[in-house]
């Protein structure tokens, strides 16, 4: 285990007192075994540990408190809210209407047929073609 200060180190005492409070439990010798492995403990893992050395009776409050700066210091890592789906496209029902409109009297308009193939597709329509469906609309239909 390589050390990053030197000095006394509390969570080795926390888990010692802890396996010896209770010799058979698996979690705190997979935390030994991590902590030794390691050289640390995740946040999570810490607070696991905090749980236990409160069971523990003769464990010193200042241990504790140690453990609790300890993970008070670590940051919290939360997994941001789901984004909600909003659609990519949405259709302009003022432009549906204009291109039923103009087709409802000229069937056979090309360019019109054209537009409202691209916009029953869903594929973006330009500024431009918008204008030029509110141009036939005005043109034919008015």
């Amino acid at each position: 285990m390589i050390k990053k200060k030197p000095g006394i180190d509390i969570i080795d005492k926390i888990l010692d007192a802890c396996y010896k409070h209770n010799p058979d439990a698996l979690f705190i010798m997979s935390l030994m075994h991590q902590y030794e492995e390691r050289g640390g403990l995740s946040k999570k893992q810490l607070e696991g540990l905090y749980l236990k050395a409160q069971k523990v009776t003769d464990m010193p409050p200042n241990w504790l408190a140690t453990l609790e700066a300890e993970i008070l210091k670590r940051p919290t890592r939360d997994k941001t809210a789901p984004v909600d789906n909003k659609p990519l496209y949405v259709k302009d029902e003022g432009i549906e209407k204009m291109i039923l409109e103009i087709l409802s009297k000229y069937p056979q308009h090309k360019r019109v047929v054209f537009l409202q193939t691209k916009f029953s597709n869903n594929e973006a329509m330009s500024v431009d073609e918008k204008k030029e469906i509110e141009k036939f609309h005005k043109l034919l239909i008015k």
